[in-house]
């Protein structure tokens, strides 16, 4: 019998090698990007302390439903990577490790790194 892999375990397999090459710290710590079907999250992460330090989605009161609409677009992908530097500047961080979360860096990836460059991080 031929056993077909799904999709999500080839992402979470890729995710874990990954992984094993990315670690955040305190001065440069990890920008963690999870996307659904419907949602996309983004975190900013010290592996050391094993903390997050900021985090935001398309699930937050502040995002959900605003000019953006849904958050399984490009235009909340972009909401989001702007918000997460903007909060992340605010604690005083400057430069990130990206993780892309096993994520082709493409479309609504590509869109929240960018916006997340543009705002004024560093990776």
């Amino acid at each position: 019998m031929i056993h077909k892999t799904a999709k999500n375990e080839i992402r979470v397999r890729i995710h874990e090698r990954i992984r094993q090459k990315l670690r955040g710290t305190a001065a440069k710590p990890r920008l963690a990007v999870y996307r659904s079907v419907a949602h996309i999250y983004a975190q900013v992460i010290d592996d050391n302390r094993g903390r997050t330090l900021v985090s935001a989605s398309s699930v937050d009161k502040g995002t959900k439903g605003g000019p953006a609409g849904s958050g399984g677009n490009v235009a909340a992908a972009k909401t989001i990577g702007k918000l997460v530097a903007e909060r992340a500047r605010e604690k005083g961080i400057k430069q990130v490790v990206f993780d892309r979360g096993g994520y082709r860096y493409h479309g609504r990836v590509k869109a929240l790194a960018d916006a997340a460059r543009a705002a004024g991080l560093e990776f």
